[in-house]
């Protein structure tokens, strides 16, 4: 009995006879030929049915399939004569398993709002399998390059008493007879004690915020790595950052070029990805942005102590061919925890990681307040509960130590890798201000 294969394994299987079990891609005719290109997750493969080579029922039943009908398939793989590499299946039999009728999403051109309302569906186009093949393999170079450098995966938990990144960006839920809970918007002060247990720690996860923003860079819900080290600088972090980043960019381009290719990116500047990135200060961003408001470059100027926005993220990426470093915003643009600068305490280390080609900040850090007296102070200002930062101010009372670590959205950096228009393909169900289904 023919052995069940998966179309990535054809080519150990060549001259075997094998079963496929799958869906019918596509197909086309050729009078006494059938071409059907059969998917099963793994990748395509094209299966041959000669009307001689079959029996009456086979071909009959080969004539009948429609789109996305699910198959069995038993036949013969061989290397495509004029394509080495490429597979085709000689079919010998096929089982219908079920026959679809009316698949939605035919060949043709659909609407983003169409085929987001069937993406449920929508999955299983070769564009989609590409995207999300790359996501795959940068959430598996996290995980590589943490663990061998010594990181403890201690997972944060999602639901939470307070907030860490600003009050007005909560999803609110209530927790039985305990209040008020929060869907988390980021592990970093959970990930700050387990560091203090640890040393190197980092967490993995979903993570949520209720920011009512429609920009091609913005989810409700995505997925964060955030690595924290005990007895760590601001400098430290940017070092581990841009060897970071350039790991993964490394195991992309050496892992999945045929998907970045099926999505025409062009990698020559994924290659150019590589350490020393640019840093540039707050202060010296600020001033690129005023001379290219001067130059009639940007539109509005940039005044000192404000946050930027998309517009001037784009500018300054753009004017390097890597990533470039931001660091020392000023204090009343970052969170409550940041480490203020001692020869500037206007300013705090903390720094933003932007991708070139206009795709945005894509890891955002720092240094984290080690005085006890100074973070329960900012905590005040910023008119956070006492009582629910408690615990994360006894991590100033027992063992303080300087620390620092920062965040990555996977969603944004899978938009750059692959460079997408906007960061919803990058996730199988995204979540955005007007999406919540499928």
């Amino acid at each position: 009995m023919a052995n069940h294969v998966r179309i990535a394994n054809l080519a150990t299987h060549l001259g075997e006879e094998v079963v496929i079990k799958g869906w019918l891609y596509n197909a086309r005719s050729s009078g006494k030929i059938l071409f059907l290109e059969i998917r099963d997750g793994s990748g395509i493969v094209q299966g041959i049915v000669a009307k001689n080579a079959v029996s009456e029922e086979v071909w009959e039943r080969a004539e009948s399939l429609t789109q996305e009908s699910s198959i069995i398939v038993t036949g013969t793989p061989r290397e495509h004569p004029k394509r080495p590499g490429v597979y085709e299946l000689d079919v010998r039999d096929l089982t219908i398993v079920q026959l679809t009728h009316d698949y939605p999403i035919t060949p043709k051109e659909h609407g983003i709002e169409f085929l987001m309302d069937h993406r449920h569906l929508w999955l299983r186009s070769k564009r989609q399998h590409a995207i999300l093949r790359v996501r795959h393999e940068v959430v598996r170079a996290v995980r590589d390059f943490l663990d061998n450098d010594g990181f403890i995966l201690a997972d944060t938990p999602i639901l939470t008493p307070a907030a860490c990144e600003g009050t007005t960006t909560l999803f609110e839920l209530d927790y039985f007879d305990e209040g008020k809970a929060y869907l988390t918007q980021s592990g970093q002060l959970y990930n700050e004690a387990t560091a203090a247990a640890f040393g190197k720690v980092y967490c993995f996860g979903p993570t949520f915020r209720a920011e009512k923003s429609k920009t091609r860079r913005h989810l409700t819900e995505f997925w964060m790595v955030e690595p924290e080290v005990a007895y760590a600088t601001l400098d430290d972090m940017m070092v581990l950052a841009e060897r970071f980043l350039c790991f993964i960019v490394e195991r992309i381009l050496e892992r999945r070029k045929e998907e970045l290719t099926l999505l025409e990116r062009d990698i020559s500047k994924l290659e150019a990805i590589a350490p020393p990135f640019p840093r540039l200060s707050y202060d010296e961003a600020v001033q690129m942005l005023h001379e290219a408001h001067l130059a009639g470059k940007l539109e509005h100027d940039f005044i000192w102590g404000g946050d930027f926005g998309a517009p001037d993220e784009t500018y300054l990426a753009q004017q390097f061919d890597r990533p470039v470093i931001i660091h020392r915003y000023p204090a009343q643009v970052k969170a409550f925890y940041m480490e203020e600068d001692p020869e500037r305490p206007e300013v705090v280390l903390c720094m933003d990681v932007l991708a070139p080609e206009g795709y945005g900040e894509i890891i955002g850090g720092g240094q984290r307040m080690q005085s006890y007296d100074r973070l329960a102070q900012r905590i005040a200002e910023h008119n956070l509960p006492r009582e629910a930062f408690e615990w994360y101010l006894d991590l100033r009372r027992y063992g303080t130590v300087p620390h620092a670590g920062f965040g990555m959205g996977i969603e944004r950096c899978v938009a750059w890798l692959c460079g997408l228009e906007h960061v919803r393909e990058t996730i199988p169900f995204p979540r955005m201000l007007y999406r919540l289904r499928p």
